[in-house]
């Protein structure tokens, strides 16, 4: 049945003239199907200048909105419409609003794991991937407003100096990381480099070698003799570094280390969405043009 699905996904895209977009934390399958598999920066600069006719955003909720936001014209569809991020249900657009008239002169940055309406609150967005650079854009005399990772916040903020408002939001998955548990990993395999997502806590990236976001990760284990790692992100980056690095071995900083709304797109979900061009993703047009203004002042930040 699955080589029929393979074949029938491979066949229905030329059709339809689609391009499969998934983030590392996907499932190995729809790894393996994707034309392209990146962190939300890549994925994000790929959107904006997709030429297919369809965008299929294997990911979650807030990742298929930037991209119909970027790339308005293209049909946008979102697989599996229940897939969301609990950390950006952790901020709304009111609720951004009301913490703005509280700091009427601060910048906003918010974090690209937030909703459209909130990105439309926002003067820039950021990723994992450029979140440093992003606020070393902002004059050192103008206050900032950071939603909604506290912890990934926190790590700019470190690594920065900056004095940033941060919003009391997280993710799940990665800020239930300990200490303990990554200590526990580094007496099973002594001398081996930790490097961790800035989404972990703040006493898990200080003692980290290395802190980086996905696509950071898998550069990093290729700059490195070492032949083994201990990773701290959701399990679905193995799947590559894996694929990438065959002659090394990578453990997980924690056991159970899965986002569940990352792997409810399966091979069955993403042929059934190609064929019934089910669930296109669409963002009003005011809400849109604020949002994208904010998504592509990060993106022209180098």
């Amino acid at each position: 049945m699955s080589q029929e699905i393979l074949e029938y996904i491979s066949r229905r895209k030329k059709e339809i003239n689609a391009m499969i977009m998934a983030h590392f934390y996907q499932p190995p399958e729809i790894q393996d199907v994707a034309d392209f598999v990146g962190d939300s920066l890549e994925l994000a600069r790929l959107a904006a200048v997709a030429d297919a006719d369809v965008i299929i955003l294997c990911g979650v909720s807030f990742m298929a909105e930037s991209a119909k936001i970027l790339n308005p014209s293209k049909t946008v569809i979102l697989p599996e419409p229940t897939a969301g991020c609990p950390m950006a249900d952790m901020v709304t657009g009111a609720a951004l609003r009301d913490k703005k008239a509280q700091f009427p002169n601060a910048v906003v940055v918010s974090y690209v794991n937030t909703s459209a309406e909130v990105k439309a609150e926002s003067d820039v967005c950021c990723t994992s991937s450029n979140a440093i650079a992003v606020v070393n854009s902002i004059p050192n005399d103008q206050q900032i407003l950071f939603v909604p990772d506290r912890n990934l916040g926190s790590y700019i903020a470190r690594q920065t100096g900056r004095d940033m408002i941060l919003w009391e939001g997280c993710c799940p998955i990665h800020d239930q990381v300990s200490r303990e548990q990554v200590e526990e990993q580094k007496r099973a395999h002594p001398g081996v480099p930790v490097v961790v997502h800035p989404e972990c806590p703040p006493d898990v990236t200080l003692m980290a070698d290395a802190v980086l976001s996905t696509a950071g990760i898998i550069q990093y284990v290729g700059s490195r003799p070492e032949p083994e790692f201990i990773i701290g992100t959701e399990e679905g980056l193995l799947y590559k570094l894996q694929k990438t690095y065959p002659d090394k071995r990578f453990y997980l900083a924690r056991s159970d280390f899965r986002c569940q709304d990352m792997k409810s797109i399966t091979l069955p979900v993403l042929a059934r969405s190609m064929e019934t061009l089910e669930h296109q993703v669409e963002v009003p047009e005011d809400i849109r043009i604020k949002a994208d203004q904010a998504l592509q002042r990060m993106l022209a930040i180098k």
